[in-house]
């Protein structure tokens, strides 16, 4: 019998709801032996689903339990450095839910204390590394096909009104702090260099609150290429998940479901373009006066892939593997410091969220 990981939750709500969900495929590798959020009707749903499970409204008191090998921290993303230290202090492993922190210097304090030899280990659930839409067409990036790399556009938009907590800063709101930490994951991976300029803006078009809901961050890489991101909640014919890729021997679009390529044939090798300052013939079209001459061998492919799906899921596999095999986990520390780092000087750029 494989070893199984007791894990303690904390903050039973949307998160907290979804994750158990999920768990649910891999219970054998995960048993939830405790789960803790201030709302008692959370917890006894949490133990209906896992036999044995005990449940607390005190966090500190779930924390003294022997039998918590990891705990899942789901709480309100202002209270995730306080609650992970408290964990640390008593020598727990923790699973953070993202963001890691709410600031830049918070996320380094963490880890000035975990990961070290001997120190509990602490991981950020950024599954959405794991999402299909990302990972093909992180594929077609890194398969050459598209030639060099000059742009990419992605994005996350939706049209809300939206009202909940994390509309307010205080409680570490915002889309930066809640789609943020995907969406600029997915930048840094696709800028291919970790030398960069950002340019950003945030706006509150249509939340609630006092924090933005909908920003553009621009990554200007030292490898000459550009990334392009936006969040939104503010838009009418939003494109959900959406991804754009420009290279100069083709392109790729993912958008619906489908994500869609056409490159040059990689056989077909393209000479030296040569500008001529002659006054060019009076016909448009293939006359060299504006296009090349070449024939381009153009190669097209569609692909369905899901927005998001069970793959998701597998973001459990992959930390049991990592707990008990020693597999080297995917999101590493550096990871998430830039992520946030990102994010601390997008604040520092915008003094105010425009209105």
């Amino acid at each position: 019998m494989s070893k199984m990981i007791r894990m303690g939750i904390v903050g039973i709500g949307r998160i907290g709801t979804m994750a158990t969900k999920e768990l649910v495929q891999h219970t054998d590798k995960f048993q939830i032996v405790a789960a803790c959020d201030l709302i008692p009707e959370r917890t006894a749903q949490i133990a209906e689903l896992y036999e044995g499970c005990r449940e607390y409204t005190d966090y500190a008191e779930m924390l003294k339990q022997d039998d918590i090998d990891l705990v899942y921290i789901c709480t309100r993303s202002c209270d995730h450095y306080k609650h992970a230290m408290m964990a640390f202090e008593v020598g727990k492993d923790v699973l953070l839910e993202k963001p890691v922190t709410v600031s830049y210097e918070q996320a380094l304090d963490l880890y000035r204390h975990f990961n070290k030899a001997g120190a509990p280990r602490l991981y950020v659930h950024q599954q959405r590394r794991l999402e299909s839409a990302f990972t093909k067409v992180k594929e077609a990036v890194d398969s050459g096909k598209l030639g060099r790399i000059y742009e990419v556009n992605l994005s996350q938009n939706d049209f809300q009104h939206r009202d909940d907590w994390q509309t307010i800063s205080e409680f570490g709101g915002g889309q930066l702090l809640n789609w943020g930490p995907h969406i600029i994951d997915h930048s840094l991976q696709l800028l291919g260099t970790k030398t960069f300029e950002i340019q950003s803006y945030l706006v509150q078009a249509t939340a609630g609150g006092d924090c933005e809901d909908h920003l553009r961050i621009r990554f200007i890489g030292d490898n000459n290429r550009v990334v392009n991101m936006c969040i939104s909640g503010g838009m009418a014919l939003h494109r959900g998940r959406f991804f754009e890729v420009f290279g100069d021997r083709g392109a790729a679009v993912y958008e619906g479901g489908k994500l869609k390529l056409r490159y040059i044939n990689p056989e077909q090798e393209i000479p030296p373009v040569v500008s001529s300052p002659e006054t060019p013939g009076a016909a448009f079209g293939t006359t060299g006066t504006y296009q090349s001459k070449l024939v381009v061998d153009w190669v097209s492919e569609e692909i369905e892939v899901a927005v998001s799906g069970g793959e998701l899921a597998d973001f459990w596999a992959l930390l049991y593997e990592t707990l008990v095999n020693g597999k080297e986990f995917p999101i590493t520390d550096e990871d998430i410091l830039a992520i946030m780092r990102t994010i601390s000087t997008v604040k520092a750029q915008n003094k105010y969220i425009m209105k």
